[in-house]
């Protein structure tokens, strides 16, 4: 018997207001636009169109999309977008992939800190995989990295890491040529561990100096300089997790991947198994069972379920996709077509002269009927009503 359809939208819109109610005070503007958001996505709150086709009688009404970065529903389309965009910068070498990941404590004072720590958790990764590969004694070349922070794990709980994926190679410091890493491996694990080790705690040191963090609870006492600093100092001694998997099976393999972690949040609506005023049940994969079956379903009190989706909403205006090196966006563009000539790799022609051009107001899915043009024939406004009679459908506009 198939599973009824379930979103996070349910949940927020049934037991939503009884929570806000609950831990009023307790939530920030940010967390509370992302659940009105996501209520009001692709309903008649945020208007729409009337889509019809120009071949057959087929007629559709699409609500808007809320677009914000958080909803479930949202992120395939601006996903497809992005990624359309970033296979331009696809070069024919061996890409890799990195992950680095902060101790769970320190994990902790991140939660209290985002903005703060979560960029610092940028840099100082990006910094590391840079220092490494220019020094001679590594690559020597300069590399561009691709950084995509996710703060959750599979059940839902705070847990910042980058997903960082790296062409396996660069310029030599002169620009005349391509430097290639070894096959299959791209630089030590160990190294890059105890580097970004130090730079990351030298960076938390400077925050804290410049009274950049905030502490609560028992981690009040924290804000003293030389209490912060004991309580810092097992984790130089400890070793930090970062990981690099093995090299991708090309570029396809690369935008198969990117696709999937670059605009994912939290969790999706797929994995929903069930809710109730009482408990949310989804499923999630145990990463530490090593051999057979991961996946498992696990059930949470509702405001539990809540409370820690909420809690992966970032700041405003807070890049969660970073471009570094090579690939930072100021200068790619002249970077990647020097390092295509180095390669000997032919320029890809411009899709935009092959596309053929959409009349305007058309939609890029056809009708599913008859696969004609649909044809946008009406557009109703915020807390309207379509005037023309048609089913509705859950299509973003």
């Amino acid at each position: 018997m198939p599973r009824l359809k379930l979103e996070i939208a349910d949940i927020f819109r049934r037991y939503g207001p009884a929570w806000r109610r609950a831990n009023a005070g307790h939530v920030s503007l940010s967390q509370l636009k992302v659940m009105s958001a996501i209520e009001a996505c692709r309903t008649e709150a945020l208007g729409g169109h009337v889509a019809a086709c120009t071949k057959c009688d087929h007629r559709h009404i699409a609500y808007n999309s809320c677009k914000n970065r958080h909803c479930p529903k949202c992120q395939g389309p601006t996903a497809r977008d992005w990624m359309a965009a970033r296979a331009e910068d696809l070069l024919p070498v061996e890409y890799f992939h990195v992950v680095f990941t902060l101790p769970a404590e320190i994990a902790r004072i991140a939660y209290w800190n985002k903005r703060a720590v979560y960029g610092l958790l940028f840099r100082a990764s990006a910094e590391t995989v840079a220092a490494l590969a220019a020094d001679p004694k590594r690559l020597g070349a300069r590399v561009g990295m691709t950084s995509v922070l996710h703060t959750w794990g599979a059940a839902l709980t705070h847990h910042p890491h980058i997903h960082m994926i790296v062409p396996g190679g660069g310029l030599s410091p002169d620009g005349t040529r391509w430097v290639s890493c070894r096959p299959g491996f791209f630089l030590p694990v160990r190294v890059l561990s105890r580097l970004f080790r130090r730079l990351f705690i030298e960076g938390l040191l400077a925050l804290h100096q410049e009274g950049a963090l905030t502490f609560f609870g028992d981690h009040e006492e924290l804000t003293d300089t030389a209490a912060f600093t004991k309580w810092l100092a097992p984790f130089r001694r400890t070793e930090w997790v970062v990981y690099a998997k093995p090299p991708f099976g090309g570029p396809e393999a690369v935008l198969a991947y990117l696709s999937r972690y670059t605009y994912r949040v939290a969790i999706s609506n797929h994995r929903l198994v069930s809710a109730d005023a009482n408990t949310v049940a989804f499923c999630w994969k145990d990463y530490r069972i090593k051999r057979g079956d991961r996946q498992k379903i696990m059930s949470l009190a509702t405001p539990e379920f809540i409370r820690r989706f909420l809690m992966h909403v970032l700041p405003d205006g807070f890049h969660r996709i970073r471009h570094y090196g090579l690939l930072a966006s100021a200068t790619r563009k002249a970077k990647i077509a020097r390092i295509r000539g180095l390669l000997g790799q032919r320029l890809p022609e411009l899709e935009a002269q092959e596309r053929t051009e959409l009349a305007p107001l058309s939609l890029r899915e056809p009708c599913p009927c008859c696969g004609g043009n649909m044809r946008v024939v009406e557009i109703f406004r915020r807390g309207q009503k379509p005037m023309s009679r048609a089913p509705p459908r859950e299509q973003a506009a």
